[in-house]
């Protein structure tokens, strides 16, 4: 059994558990997985929780972690009903219209391949995170766990065709499409051909084999570089359009017709523009690193656009909280309240996106061509240790507050220069990072709000800002 030492506090990140799982001293081991499951037991019974559904991605450790789990939550007496393999929102999907109350899946998400991790969910797929992941962390330390004198039942089902129904309800195709599908090896490669089936779709798929090695390139379709073979192929095959998955297939990305990768921030206003046409002047909420063309196009449609925390617990029990019924973030999560339960579901994503591609007269590319021109950066991420990082985010948010200039803080700083010219300076929610972005329709505008970031982050030692100022010389 994990002794208290083992227990790292810093796996226990904003939304999930999320840590180092291969290698020499890993965070995330069975044992630790173990004294997880008992916690999870004891949490959720206290809930009046009776059935656990449990998932897992294809990483080198989740098979093991998944046996280690499972295992502690049924000493506690709950049942536990594993879908084994699975995107995550399938799993999310299946805790919704299926006999169960709560559950886990075993994903590290888009991080590299010696990571692995836990979404825990309660009720209709609603995130545990924050403080209840906290009660978790205390609940391992304490060690004081319900053992059950029988222990839970366990059973395996499939759940790919009902999940495959609801997805095909959203899918409202005009016209044939040609589709390039980049999976990066992740978990969703295997039900593609599932998913994707349909008589107007003519689907290729790329790295569909399941590798936790992650050999072709990082399954995370926020990053251009990480969809250059989506984009070849794309204009190899005369596709319509490429779609992106991320490892654990909750995340979407998109290239158009003639291979150019657009921000995911601009996929959100296609659905947004597509939402708003059903639901006018509905809120629709986004975090800070979303770009004003995307906020402005949602107001100039009637819509009320809301920056929030990034975080897709967040964002999800913001939506809860509010009854807000779409939503998304940059990285490429789209939150679905519509017809849906409201968690983030790129499948949900992707057959919303085709049926807006297929109604249109025009190609891909003519959705986003009037769009006003700014000079954005990508997000950029540099190393800061979880001991410091949000040390360094207050020190930040002090400097920026001295010169009186418009500030928000509700995640880490945003800081608007002028109408135009932003900047986010935030701590990430999954690892040891720092995360940034910039925009303004003026290169010039652009470098200084860059410096004035730089400036207040100058004083840091060991704190290596050479991404952020490579953007200073670079073309956006």
């Amino acid at each position: 059994m994990a002794n208290n030492n083992q227990i790292d506090k810093y796996v226990f990140r904003g939304n999930d558990i999320r840590g180092i799982a291969m290698g020499e001293n890993p965070q995330l081991t069975p044992e630790f997985a173990n004294l997880l499951g008992k916690a999870l037991g004891t949490y959720f019974l206290e809930k009046n929780c009776k059935h656990f559904l449990l998932g897992r991605d294809g990483r080198h450790t989740s098979e093991d972690l998944h046996e280690a789990l499972s295992q502690g939550v049924m000493s506690t007496g709950l049942a536990v009903t594993s879908i084994g393999l699975t995107p995550s929102p399938m799993h999310y999907y299946s805790l919704c219209k299926g006999d169960f109350d709560c559950g886990a899946v075993i994903t590290a998400s888009h991080n590299p391949k010696q990571y692995n991790g836990f979404k825990i969910v309660i009720g209709n797929a609603h995130s545990v995170y924050g403080e209840e992941l906290q009660k978790i962390y205390e609940l391992m330390l304490k060690q004081d766990f319900v053992q059950a004198d029988f222990p839970g039942a366990y059973q395996e089902i499939s759940v790919i065709d009902d999940y495959v129904t609801k997805l095909h309800s959203f899918l409202n195709l005009k016209r044939p499409l040609k589709v390039i599908i980049d999976t990066g090896n992740g978990v969703g490669g295997p039900f593609m051909d599932a998913i994707f089936k349909h008589p107007m779709l003519d689907v290729e798929v790329l790295f569909q084999d399941l590798d936790p090695d992650f050999p072709n390139h990082p399954a995370n379709p926020e990053k251009a570089e990480n969809m250059q073979d989506l984009s070849k192929a794309v204009v190899e095959r005369k596709a319509d359009i490429g779609l992106g998955f991320d490892a654990d297939a909750d995340r979407l990305g998109m290239v158009d017709e003639h291979g150019k990768f657009h921000g995911c921030d601009l996929l959100l206003m296609l659905l947004a523009e597509d939402f708003l046409s059903r639901n006018p002047g509905e809120t629709i909420i986004f975090d800070p690193k979303i770009s004003k063309v995307v906020e402005n196009r949602i107001a100039e449609l009637g819509g009320k656009p809301y920056r929030f925390k990034t975080g897709h617990s967040f964002i999800e029990a913001e939506m809860e909280a509010k009854n807000i019924k779409f939503g998304g973030e940059l990285s490429g999560h789209y939150f679905f309240h519509e017809d849906y339960y409201g968690f983030d579901d790129a499948m949900v994503a992707a057959m919303r996106l085709l049926s807006i591609v297929s109604r249109a007269e025009f190609p891909v590319s003519q959705f986003f061509a009037n769009l006003p021109k700014v000079f954005v950066t990508p997000e950029v991420r540099i190393p800061c240790a979880d001991a410091i990082k949000f040390q360094v985010i207050d020190s930040v948010i002090e400097r920026l507050k001295a010169q009186n200039l418009k500030i928000s803080t509700l995640d880490g700083v945003f800081v608007e220069f002028n109408s135009t010219t932003w900047a986010v300076c935030r701590c990430s929610n999954t690892a040891p990072q720092l995360t940034f972005r910039f925009e303004s329709q003026s290169p010039d505008d652009l470098k200084k709000v860059i410096n004035l970031i730089l400036d207040a982050l100058g004083d840091y030692q060991g704190l290596d800002l050479t991404k952020v100022r490579d953007l200073l010389t670079q073309d956006f």
